[in-house]
C-alpha cells in the first residue's frame, strides 16, 4: 500500500474562509481534500476511511496540519498543501522517536461505555499497557505526556461529540514488525477522525551493546 504524507499550511485569511473554529470545522477540512472511495455499505459498517491527521497548531502566521492517507489529496483551494509519498523502507527500522495524539479511554466493566483515562500518570501507564498490541515496546520512564485537553463540538444538526486528547512523545522499539505496520498504517486508539491516532515517528540509529 502506498501512503502519502502531507502538510497542509493554513494562514488566518485561509481560517477565515474555511470557517474554522473547532475540531469538527478541522475535521471537515481535511476529510474535503479526499475523495470517499468506500461503498455505502462499507460506510454504514464504520469501515476506516484510510486517512489520519493530526492539529500541530501554530501562531499567528497559521497553523499546519499533517495528514497522511492511502490516495493522494485534492490540491485545495484555499491553503498550502505539499504531498510526498513514504519511501518503503521507512518502516523497516527497530528503533523511533515519536509523538502521537491519543483519545485514552478504557471500558467500564459496568456500563460497557468508554471513559477517559485521566492524569498524565495514568495516561503514561494505559499507553505503555497498549503498546503491545500496536507492535512496539516503550520505557515508561521515558513517556512524556503533554497537551492534555478536553475538546467539544457539534457534528450535524444536533450531536454533541466530547473527547479528551493528550499528547505523548517518547522513544519505541519494534517487537512484532508486521503487528505494527498495520498499527502505523491504521492509526492508534479511537477518534481518528476528530484529529486522534497518527503516529509520528523518526527513525533512530541502531544502538548496539557492544563496538
Amino acid at each position: 500500500m502506498t501512503l502519502y504524507i502531507s502538510a497542509l499550511r493554513l494562514d488566518a485569511r485561509a481560517h477565515r474562509k474555511l470557517r474554522i473554529t473547532d475540531g469538527y470545522s478541522l475535521h471537515r477540512v481535511v476529510y474535503d481534500l479526499f475523495e470517499d472511495v468506500r461503498s455505502e455499505e462499507q460506510k454504514h459498517n464504520s469501515v476506516a476511511s484510510g486517512i489520519q491527521w493530526v492539529d500541530k497548531g501554530g501562531d499567528l502566521r497559521g497553523r499546519r496540519i499533517l495528514i497522511m492517507a492511502d490516495r493522494p489529496p485534492r490540491e485545495p483551494a484555499i491553503g498550502e498543501l505539499e504531498t510526498k509519498i513514504l519511501p518503503d523502507t521507512f518502516l523497516t527500522h527497530s528503533h523511533y522517536r515519536f509523538t502521537v495524539c491519543l483519545n485514552p479511554t478504557r471500558r467500564d466493566k459496568q456500563s460497557g461505555k468508554q471513559t477517559p483515562v485521566r492524569g498524565r500518570e495514568a495516561i503514561g501507564a494505559w499507553f505503555c499497557q497498549r503498546a503491545a498490541s500496536w507492535g512496539f515496546q516503550v520505557d515508561p520512564q521515558q513517556i512524556q505526556v503533554d497537551g492534555v485537553n478536553v475538546m467539544q463540538f457539534t457534528a450535524g444538526e444536533t450531536k454533541t461529540i466530547t473527547l479528551q486528547q493528550a499528547t505523548l512523545s517518547g522513544r519505541l522499539t519494534v517487537t512484532e514488525p508486521e503487528m505494527f505496520k498495520a498499527s502505523f498504517k491504521q492509526g492508534l486508539g479511537r477518534a481518528r477522525a476528530f484529529g486522534c491516532g497518527l503516529l509520528q515517528i523518526v527513525p533512530l540509529p541502531e544502538t548496539p551493546y557492544f563496538d
